[in-house]
């Protein structure tokens, strides 16, 4: 049988595998650091070849940062096609101190590949070109139609992509489109990610005078910009958690009772929680479960504030400007325009006298709903569980994956989030890790859900 040969080939090949993921990890492909251009080139370069290698039909893209890598296999006539995203440029490594091995040198601890990249997405998007190799190396054919869609600035915002996408709506049709790039539930708990937030991120500036002043000399008779900004920052939300802009939670989509039902069946604790973060007591929006705020219920958090002066020792000075960095979380059907609209009304309504106030905006995209009642979330779901052998459980998740919204809006399809991952595996920080056993796991049910989505639905 097909399946015996795919596992066989799988089981004799491990530590190839993992040589090779290593051999990736080791190309510092920092997109946001342009001392690293040639390292996003090679690792593109290796991906690429990696590919032709299997017998797809693969091209290096260039763009105006960072090469996307574009592959197709489009031997399986009459059966579905699959668009197989990954990314494989990494954050900065930095801070470098706490790191027990070096970030760019993957070493193996306690059944984990500790690195920058492991997880975040290089060993969770290598999953999938090695589940393609199993079926072109022993088969010689695949179960589905498939195209590879790997970038190289997701973590600098993906603009170019962006573009390419737009412009190669032909090119990259399909049937399903997946990703992964996120996480299990719980170590044993395989999860298919079925809501992502959305997200609308502004900058603020508040300026008073044309200079900074003598906070003894002028204070009382002329605006403080700091003063004003922490009034407008203050008026976002109020004591119950909510957000207080007029008609913001107007458009927001509320939970359904039996995802409500089916987050409580999950083994969360929010005092292990509370206890992990050390902070005296969780708060949020009232009436609802930690799970649900972090998942299916907006939220506002400053993300940095700076002005005036905060050096050692004091200065009585009365800064001349102030700003801030702040953000929502949206969830459907929520639109970041229609949010922006609403801010900067409720801005113009709050605003204290003596200053002007400008608002930039930084990035937004849409929240993401799948619905878990469609023939490619059930083949997804019969993969993970034969590929893990447990049924994965159904979760949203806090964060936004934004190319998920831009495959929506430009090739009208929905993406399987599945995530390989763990939530301890530290993406973007210091030790970054990627166990090993879900690795494997992780190209099981990617060869697995490659026949199942060839399935009759």
């Amino acid at each position: 049988m097909g399946r015996d040969r795919i596992d066989a080939y799988l089981e004799a090949h491990r530590g190839d595998f993992e040589e090779q993921l290593k051999e990736l990890i080791r190309i510092p492909s920092v997109s946001a650091q342009p001392d690293h251009d040639a390292d996003t080139r090679l690792a593109a370069q290796f991906v690429h070849d990696d590919l032709a290698a299997m017998g797809l039909n693969a091209q290096i893209i260039p763009t105006k940062r960072h090469p996307i890598v574009y592959a197709e296999w489009l031997g399986a006539k009459g059966k579905p096609t699959v668009l197989i995203y990954g990314h494989y440029d990494v954050q900065p490594p930095e801070p470098l101190e706490p790191w027990n091995s070096p970030p760019f040198e993957p070493t193996v601890r306690d059944g984990n590949l500790y690195a920058r990249g492991a997880t975040d997405d290089k060993g969770q998007m290598f999953t999938h070109l090695k589940a393609v190799e199993a079926w072109l190396k022993t088969e010689g054919s695949l179960p589905v139609n498939v195209k590879f869609l790997i970038e190289g600035e997701e973590e600098i915002g993906g603009a170019n992509l962006e573009t390419y996408v737009a412009e190669n709506h032909a090119k990259l049709a399909c049937d399903y489109a997946v990703i992964s790039d996120s996480s299990q539930f719980a170590p044993g708990m395989p999860a298919i990610t079925y809501g992502l937030k959305g997200l609308a991120y502004f900058e603020i500036h508040v300026q008073g005078a044309n200079r900074d002043l003598h906070s003894g000399t002028y204070g009382g008779a002329v605006a403080n910009p700091l003063n004003a900004l922490a009034t407008i920052l203050a008026s976002l939300k109020g004591p119950d958690g909510k957000i207080a802009i007029p008609g913001f939670y107007d458009a927001v989509k509320p939970l359904e009772d039996w995802e409500r039902a089916e987050f409580k069946k999950l083994p969360f604790s929010e005092a292990e929680f509370q206890a992990d973060l050390n902070v005296g007591e969780l708060v949020g929006e009232a009436g609802y479960t930690t799970l649900e705020r972090k998942w299916a219920r907006p939220t506002c958090d400053v993300n940095g504030i700076w002005g005036g002066y905060a050096g050692a020792g004091p200065k009585t000075v009365l800064p001349c400007k102030a700003g801030a960095k702040f953000s929502f979380r949206l969830v459907p059907d929520q639109d970041p325009k229609t949010v922006e609209a609403l801010l900067r009304k409720h801005l113009e309504a709050v605003k204290p006298p003596g200053v002007t106030v400008e608002l930039n905006v930084s990035q937004g995209a849409p929240a993401v709903l799948v619905n878990v009642d469609s023939p490619g979330v059930h083949a997804a779901a019969r993969a993970i569980e034969q590929g893990f052998g447990v049924k994965p459980v159904f979760i949203r998740e806090g964060g936004s994956i934004p190319v998920v919204g831009l495959l929506k809006r430009n090739l009208n399809i929905d993406t399987l989030l599945l995530g390989w991952g763990q939530n301890d595996d530290n993406l973007h920080g210091p030790n970054e890790k990627f166990s090993l056993a879900d690795f494997h796991r992780g190209i099981r049910s990617s060869a697995y859900l490659l026949e199942e989505l060839a399935r009759p639905s």
